[in-house]
């Protein structure tokens, strides 16, 4: 797994080995940021990384210029990974870390607001319609704002119910779901 651009384009991401860990491909993370280029001015933006896991999606938004992202990530032993990752590349003062779950994390009704927040749950992860409910309940995310979920095409049609939302693409095993805040 890698950073395919901005200025840690090539940097190896370590990922744990972990059933609890699905990095996101190469060619999907391109594929979703190749939308949000057309979309988004990485310069200065907040993101939000939930369901952090590596932190590919969140590194991938630092690396393009943003001025910082929190990560969220539950487990402890990927969450100590995430941390080392940042320190290794020594962007610390752009990166936040979060160990708690995305069902606590998006309750808070005090918060920052996000101009872009991915979500990566692991594919057959349930809590997702609950923290995307929370989410948008909840205000996270800044005028103009997107939010995007990773999912499996397995679980559509659970998806479409609980998003209330048809799938926005779909790449290879993958559903790709987005939210505006406009």
């Amino acid at each position: 797994m890698r950073i395919i651009a901005g200025f840690l384009k090539g940097r190896i991401i370590k990922v744990p080995k972990s059933k609890l860990v699905r990095p996101t491909t190469d060619k999907t993370k391109e594929s979703i940021f190749n939308y949000l280029n057309n979309r988004i001015d990485f310069d200065s933006i907040l993101m939000c990384d939930l369901y952090a896991g590596s932190g590919s999606l969140g590194l991938e938004t630092i690396s393009r210029g943003a001025e910082k992202v929190h990560f969220v990530e539950q487990n402890y032993l990927i969450y100590k990974n995430l941390l080392n990752t940042i320190e290794s590349f020594k962007i610390e003062p752009y990166a936040k870390v979060y160990k708690t779950s995305c069902v606590n994390f998006t309750k808070r009704k005090e918060h920052e607001k996000y101009n872009l927040i991915i979500a990566d749950p692991p594919f057959f992860r349930n809590d997702i319609y609950i923290v995307v409910e929370n989410l948008l309940i909840n205000n996270y995310l800044e005028k103009n704002g997107i939010l995007i979920i990773e999912r499996s095409v397995q679980t559509e049609k659970e998806d479409i119910i609980g998003f209330n939302l048809e799938p926005f693409k779909k790449l290879g095993d993958s559903l790709i779901y987005k939210f505006e805040n406009n």
